[in-house]
C-alpha cells in the first residue's frame, strides 16, 4: 500500500499521454485539414476514426490480454500507443494519418480498462472510485497541460512535432509502469464471461455512450466554435483549452467523491445539468460556459466508470467495455455533429450534444427504476471475489 501513490501516478502519466493524443486533435483540426487537403468537418473523421478504433480495440484487445498479468498487459499496450503516434507524426497523407490514429486507439480502450482495474485492485472498496479518478487525473491534466501545449507546438512548429512529443510521453509512461506498478495478477477468466447478459450493464454502457458523446459533439469543433462564433482569435485557443482543462480536473475530483457517496443520484443530476448547459453553450459560447462544460463533462467519468464496474461485477472485460462506450459516444457525437455542422453551421453541434445528454438521462432514469438485486450483489466484496 505504501507504493500505491507512485503506482497510481505512473498510470496517470500514461493516461496523460493517451489523453493528449485523443484530445489534441480538436485544437489542431484547422492545421491538419489544411495540410492534409481535407475540409474541417472531413478532418473530424480523425476524431471519429480514433474513437471507433477504441470501440473495436477495447473488447478485442482486452480479450487478447485478459489472462496476462496486468503489468505486462499495460506495458504491451503502450508499445501499440507509441507505434501509432510515430505513424501519425510521419504521415504524408490523410489515410496514413487515420491509420496511425486507429493503431494508437487500439491501445486506448484496453489500457484504460486494465488500468482502471489495476487502480481499483490497489485500494480498498471504499476508495475505488477515487483510485480510478486518480488514474483518470492524467486524462484531465492532459487537457490542462498536454492539449494546450500540443496545440501551441502544432501551431508554431507543426502538428508532426506534437505527435512525436506524444510518442515520447508514451515511452516515459512505460518506464514509470515498469518501475512503480506492483505485480497484479489477472482476474480468473471465468469472471469475464456472462456479464453481458445483465440488463443493468447494458443500461450503464448506454448512458455512458450517450452522456459522454454529448460532450464530444461540440468539443470536436471547439476551434471554429470559439473563433467563428464566440469571436476569439486563433491564438486564444491555447488558453481557452487550459480553461476547459481546469474545469475537467475540478469535475473529475468532484464527480469521484459524489459517485462514492450516491452513485445513481450523481449520474442523474449530472446528465440533467449537462443537457441544460449544452443548450446554454449553444446560445453563449464563451470562456465561462466552456469552463462549466468541462466541470460537468468530466464529473461524469468516474461515475459512469464506477456504474459499469458495479453492474459488470468488476471484470476486466466490462471495465474495458466502459472505455469502448465512452468512445462509441465520442465517435457518434463527432460524426453527428459533423453532419449537422456541414448543413447548418457549428452552433447546432451543441444542440446535438443536448439531445444525446437527454437520451442518456432517460436511460439513467430507467436504470435507477429497475430492481437493483444484481447491483447490490456486485457491491458485496464477497460476491466480487467469487
Amino acid at each position: 500500500m505504501t507504493r500505491t501513490g507512485p503506482a497510481l501516478a505512473a498510470l496517470a502519466v500514461s493516461a496523460f499521454a493517451i489523453g493528449t493524443t485523443e484530445f489534441v486533435i480538436a485544437g489542431l483540426l484547422p492545421e491538419l485539414a489544411g495540410d492534409l487537403g481535407v475540409s474541417i468537418p472531413g478532418a473530424g473523421l480523425l476524431v471519429s476514426g480514433y474513437a471507433l478504433g477504441v470501440v473495436v480495440g477495447a473488447p478485442v484487445v482486452t480479450l487478447a490480454v485478459r489472462k496476462w498479468p496486468k503489468k505486462t498487459a499495460l506495458l504491451a499496450l503502450l508499445v501499440l500507443f507509441v507505434a501509432g503516434n510515430v505513424t501519425s507524426a510521419l504521415a504524408q497523407g490523410f489515410g496514413v494519418m487515420l491509420a496511425g490514429r486507429v493503431l494508437a486507439a487500439l491501445c486506448h480502450g484496453a489500457f484504460l480498462g486494465v488500468g482502471s482495474l489495476a487502480a481499483a485492485d490497489m485500494v480498498g472498496e471504499a476508495k475505488r472510485a477515487r483510485a480510478i479518478a486518480g488514474m483518470f487525473t492524467g486524462l484531465t491534466l492532459s487537457t490542462v497541460v498536454g492539449v494546450p501545449m500540443g496545440t501551441f507546438i502544432g501551431q508554431h512548429w507543426g502538428w508532426r512535432v506534437t505527435f512525436a512529443a506524444v510518442a515520447a510521453l508514451g515511452v516515459v509512461g512505460m518506464a514509470g509502469i515498469a518501475a512503480l506498478v506492483p505485480p497484479l495478477p489477472s482476474r480468473p477468466s471465468s469472471e469475464d464471461t456472462g456479464v453481458f447478459r445483465r440488463p443493468q450493464l447494458w443500461l450503464a454502457l448506454g448512458m455512458t455512450a450517450l452522456g459522454f458523446g454529448a460532450v464530444y459533439a461540440p468539443y470536436t469543433f471547439i476551434a471554429p466554435i470559439m473563433t467563428d462564433l464566440a469571436g476569439y482569435a486563433p491564438g486564444d485557443l491555447s488558453w481557452l483549452l487550459v480553461v476547459f482543462g481546469v474545469g475537467l480536473v475540478l469535475g473529475n475530483w468532484l464527480g469521484a467523491r459524489a459517485a462514492d457517496w450516491r452513485l445513481m443520484t450523481t449520474i442523474i443530476v449530472l446528465l440533467t445539468a449537462l443537457t441544460v448547459l449544452l443548450l446554454v453553450f449553444a446560445a453563449w459560447p464563451s470562456a465561462v460556459t466552456l469552463f462549466a462544460l468541462g466541470v460537468v463533462a468530466f464529473a461524469t467519468v468516474p461515475a459512469f466508470t464506477s456504474r459499469v464496474f458495479v453492474t459488470g461485477g468488476g471484470t476486466t472485460l466490462a471495465s474495458s467495455a466502459a472505455v469502448a462506450a465512452f468512445n462509441l459516444g465520442n465517435a457518434s457525437g463527432a460524426y453527428l455533429a459533423g453532419l449537422a455542422a456541414t448543413a447548418d453551421g457549428y452552433q447546432v453541434t451543441s444542440w446535438v450534444g443536448a439531445a444525446m445528454a437527454l437520451g442518456g438521462l432517460g436511460v439513467a432514469v430507467v436504470s435507477a427504476a429497475l430492481p437493483n438485486r444484481q447491483a447490490d450483489r456486485d457491491r458485496d466484496p464477497a460476491a466480487l471475489a467469487g
